[in-house]
């Protein structure tokens, strides 16, 4: 059959509506002989009669052989160059206790964005020194407790930050190591909304304002100036962005470097990963080096040595381990009216093929944000059906609810029907929400055949715990109730 009036242009007519990309899914990922998924051992229809769906699966060797992917190409990168790299995993992708041990035992230190983020590294066991703080608005008590942790960096955002984080060091009476995060006027080819190095935006200063920030943060004993640090966005398929942003940082830097050390620089993550067989990232080792050589290259040029340089990935390790299991409920065909390739030509009608699946922008909020593309793939079975174009949606009540816009899936793709979405690792369990009172699903790892809960779904039961409505009465408490004492 040919490919669909209704396909996007980068979407391909597959040979095989049942293949499985390489690129997009874990390297695990198989189908045996029934035709079923099977992921980290464990075949799909296993794990949902076990387990339920919507299933979030986390394959735990992909998660960890993509940590030690990188931690390699950039120590290497870099080791050649004359100095080392540092890797923190960014938890905002996707942060459990199990994932920060993982990464931990691999080697990356962790990159908290919240209290709440680095609380789950500290309960993990990871050593504070190793874990790094962001935030545009850090509370002071998110401060007071990075700092009385002993974490490893607090990245400072804002002026109003230079004195809350030395107060609150002083208090316990430590020197707290901070990075200056600013904007290299960089900016990511990407959806404007994962753009953050652009100056009308809400992180960081001004690369202009460098040397009058390094200077406040140098006048308290109770700070010492780590180096700069950068984000230019996310999504990232090449290192032409981030070579420019370290040549701009690094100018700041060797200006600092005249008024004490800057040991570190850091120039943050955002490097993309396959969600569709039409995405083509460049490999991580080759990012490494031609980002390593651009410093080298801008070091000598400024005769300055080269500094530790720092990297925060999240979505290059944990995205691809990602996968999540879906039940089809309904299918139905819509005609869909395609104007004609000119004004002359009359208009035909085409049929687009809505899959609805149980769950939906509650579990995958991607969609919705930021027009991201998926692809699926039937998980409980094999099919000989000839190839349709359908349009994955979910079930909320949001005409936006959609899980995968555009995929071709075998024609017979029905009720009942497992569907597995790749590519689900990074910014799906972390934008979750209870949308129309649906429980975010639980996160299930597998590695070797066996399958392990690591986090726990959420029932009705859990959603109404927490409305006073439903409470039992002496278990209400209205602080505006006065009482007689």
């Amino acid at each position: 059959m040919t490919a669909s009036p209704l396909a996007p242009a980068w979407l391909e007519h597959p040979a095989d509506p049942n293949h499985l990309p390489s690129r997009v899914w874990p390297r695990s990922a198989s189908r045996d002989d029934r035709g079923a998924l099977v992921v980290g051992g464990v075949p799909a229809d296993t794990l949902a009669e076990c387990f339920g769906t919507p299933l979030y699966v986390v394959d735990e060797g992909e998660a960890r052989a993509r940590a030690r992917q990188v931690l390699d190409a950039f120590g290497s990168a870099f080791e050649a160059i004359g100095t080392r790299a540092k890797v923190y995993y960014a938890g905002k992708a996707f942060l459990t206790g199990t994932v920060a041990r993982w990464m931990s035992d691999e080697g990356l230190a962790i990159d908290a964005c919240s209290g709440g983020e680095l609380e789950v590294a500290l309960r993990a066991g990871v050593e504070p020194a190793r874990i790094g703080l962001h935030g545009n608005n850090k509370s002071l008590a998110e401060i007071d407790r990075a700092v009385e942790a002993g974490i490893g960096a607090i990245v400072i955002d804002s002026a109003i930050e230079i004195e809350r984080i030395a107060a609150a060091a002083e208090r316990r009476g430590r020197v707290q190591p901070v990075r200056l995060r600013v904007n290299s006027g960089v900016h990511a080819h990407t959806h404007d909304f994962l753009a953050t190095a652009h100056e009308d935006q809400k992180f960081g200063v001004r690369l202009d304002q460098a040397a009058e920030f390094v200077a406040r943060i140098r006048s308290f004993d109770s700070l010492s100036f780590l180096g700069f640090h950068c984000h230019i966005g996310s999504q990232i398929f090449d290192s032409g962005g981030f070579a420019e942003s370290a040549a701009r940082l690094l100018e700041a830097h060797a200006a600092a470097l005249e008024g004490g050390p800057v040991p570190e620089l850091n120039l943050g993550g955002g490097f993309g990963i396959a969600y569709t067989s039409a995405d083509d990232p460049a490999p991580i080792d080759e990012l490494a080096r031609t980002i390593a050589d651009a410093v080298a290259g801008e070091c000598s040029r400024l005769g300055v040595p080269v500094p530790v340089v720092a990297f925060e990935p999240g979505r290059s390790i944990i995205g691809t381990a990602g996968v999540t299991l879906y039940t089809v409920g309904t299918v139905k065909d819509v005609l869909v009216q395609v104007p004609g390739e000119r004004p002359e030509s009359p208009s035909s009608e085409h049929v687009r093929r809505y899959v609805s699946v149980d769950g939906g922008m509650s579990d995958n909020a991607r969609p919705a944000l930021y027009g991201a593309e998926y692809s699926a793939r039937i998980a409980s079975r094999e099919s000989a059906a000839d190839a349709a174009l359908v349009r994955v949606a979910g079930k909320h009540c949001e005409s936006g609810d959609i899980v995968v816009d555009a995929e071709y899936l075998p024609g017979d793709v029905g009720p009942g029907d497992l569907l597995a979405v790749p590519a689900t690792g990074a910014y799906c369990w972390s934008l979750s929400s209870n949308y129309n009172h649906l429980g975010r699903p639980p996160v299930v790892a597998v590695s070797e055949g066996a399958a392990t809960m690591i986090v726990r779904g959420e029932t009705i039961d859990d959603l109404l715990a927490r409305d006073l409505a439903f409470a039992p009465q002496t278990d209400q408490n209205d602080p505006t109730e006065e009482t007689d004492r």
